[in-house]
């Protein structure tokens, strides 16, 4: 990975790019919005976003098969022989996207051996995009400018900073902000909340409740490429493909790892 990691990821951000143009011309213009099964909403953007997303990781890498939210019907026989995939989520915060808010991603990551070891957050409204490759760096990139290097909170603030979501909220989460202290809450939509966190922004997100492999694995490589950690309840690091269900566990994202988090759950 370390021999063709940056420029991989500067291969990966271009295809992310061209994905993000296709959801601004759809995102610009009315649109009609269709539910799926499981009520999460649908739009053209999701799907002019994947086509382009397929198209340029196939050109990229014909022979590293891809899982995307929008063609995921694969069955984990075929998928628990894939040791290298693409693990993508072609727009990230589709509530985000209809409330036209513009806190919505592109999120493209390469897992290998069930971790997220590349990973590219492009957000198409502003233009700016998170790249993490594990073991070389984590960055930020606003349009086409310079690769900033970005890096976690190693010790939390005082009060602790906790990114939190516009369309999820819970009791869960209320308990955790009751038990950690003073605190204040930065709100966010789809993936960037882990990246507020990658970015040293945010200390600490906790998402209680049910997100997809596909909206966490690309910010998990920023966040672990910046130094931070991504981990079940029981802090152990989310991994990808182990298991038939695509469902993360509850998850935490923090960037001081001297503190022990799971004591506020």
């Amino acid at each position: 990975m370390a021999t063709m990691g940056k420029q991989r990821a500067q291969q990966t951000l271009e295809i992310a790019k061209a994905a993000g143009e296709q959801i601004l011309q759809v995102y610009e213009n009315a649109f009609s919005v269709e539910f799926k099964d499981d009520r999460s909403p649908l739009t053209a953007a999701d799907l002019a976003a994947h086509r382009v997303i397929a198209q340029g990781l196939g050109n990229l890498d014909p022979d590293v098969p891809i899982l995307s939210e929008e063609g995921a019907d694969i069955p984990f026989e075929t998928r628990r022989n894939w040791h290298r995939y693409w693990l993508v989520d072609p727009l990230d915060g589709t509530r985000e996207f209809v409330k036209r808010n513009g806190e919505f991603t592109v999120n493209i990551a390469l897992v290998e051996h069930g971790q997220a070891v590349l990973g590219v957050v492009h957000v198409p409204v502003t233009g700016v995009s998170y790249v993490g490759v594990l073991g070389e760096g984590a960055w930020k990139i606003v349009g086409d400018g310079d690769w900033m290097p970005i890096a976690v909170r190693g010790r939390r603030a005082t009060p602790t900073q906790v990114a939190g979501s516009r369309s999820h909220a819970g009791d869960s989460l209320a308990r955790f902000l009751s038990r950690l202290g003073p605190h204040e809450i930065v709100s966010m939509g789809s993936s960037l909340k882990l990246c507020l966190v990658a970015e040293g922004r945010a200390d600490v997100y906790p998402r209680l409740g049910p997100t997809s492999e596909w909206d966490t694995a690309a910010a998990q490589a920023v966040v672990e490429a910046a130094g931070g950690r991504v981990t079940d309840t029981e802090l152990h690091p989310l991994r990808y493909n182990t298991k038939e269900s695509l469902l993360n566990p509850h998850f935490i994202v923090f960037g001081d790892l001297n503190e022990n988090w799971a004591r506020f759950l």
